[in-house]
């Protein structure tokens, strides 16, 4: 991973626009610590100037998992839970997949591509 222009935290919020009419659009938090990332994503039926108001009205700690980079190419990556809803797991496995580089898995493939772009970007 590239070092940080700056030492220490910053946030960002960015609005993913929909790519298809029949998915809603998403809005990724990404906190930015030293030499990793938090990050936070959720539905969002506003604009693009109401990206803020998603953030805060959002399900905090409905699903989190955290994930590591294999210590070894061709491994996978170590991942666990760290809150699960019952009725959601889609953080364990994202969190595995971000490592490395109906609607519902629709959703999850949308939200992925949107953080992966928004982190490539942040790591120029």
């Amino acid at each position: 991973m590239a070092e940080p222009a700056e030492q220490g935290v910053s946030v960002s919020t960015i609005f993913l626009e929909s790519r298809k009419p029949t998915l809603p659009s998403l809005v990724l938090q990404v906190t930015r610590l030293v030499g990793s990332y938090m990050l936070w994503i959720g539905v969002h039926d506003g604009t693009a100037e109401s990206k803020e108001q998603a953030v805060k009205q959002g399900s905090l700690c409905k699903d989190w998992a955290v994930a590591m980079p294999p210590r070894a190419p061709g491994m996978g990556a170590n991942a666990t839970s760290l809150f699960r809803s019952a009725s959601s797991d889609n953080a364990f496995p994202m969190a595995q997949r971000l490592v490395g580089f109906g609607q519902g898995p629709e959703l999850v493939l949308e939200a992925e591509r949107g953080i992966v772009e928004t982190l490539k970007e942040l790591e120029k």
